[in-house]
């Protein structure tokens, strides 16, 4: 194979196997701390990050959950995600945190805002904390 066709096949591989999901739009490098579900303010602490491509991770208001991102960019799709078992008093909101981040299907980031969302109407906001 001539050099050229081979640097050209090598950069044809190396682009179809790069990151797609939101981690390479502006999510990874930071944490995102919900700030409201539905439009209504989330009464607990819960957070995600993006560590490496295609991976989710995060703390919900008792436990810390991980898993993997399943759709590439603008779509959206937790996977199904690891959570440790611990029990708290805010054992309601965390249900609601995991269910709602499980449904959404898209994913829009604007700066130090991250929307998720579905075809539902439903919607969660993130402001990035650094």
């Amino acid at each position: 194979m001539p050099r050229t066709a081979w640097i050209l096949a090598f950069l044809l591989a190396s682009a179809c196997t790069g990151d797609e999901t939101l981690s390479a739009y502006g999510a990874a490098g930071k944490l995102w701390h919900l700030s409201a579900i539905d439009g209504a303010d989330f009464p607990a602490a819960a957070s995600v990050t993006f560590p490496a491509p295609g991976r989710i991770a995060g703390q919900a208001p008792c436990n810390s959950f991980r898993g993997r991102q399943t759709a590439p960019y603008p779509w959206f799709g937790a996977g199904q995600l690891a959570t440790t078992r611990r029990a708290c008093p805010e054992q309601d909101a965390e249900t609601a945190f995991l269910q709602a981040l499980q449904e959404m299907t898209l994913a829009e980031i604007s700066g130090d805002v991250l929307i998720l969302s579905n075809d539902q109407g439903r919607e969660m906001l993130f402001a990035s904390g650094g």
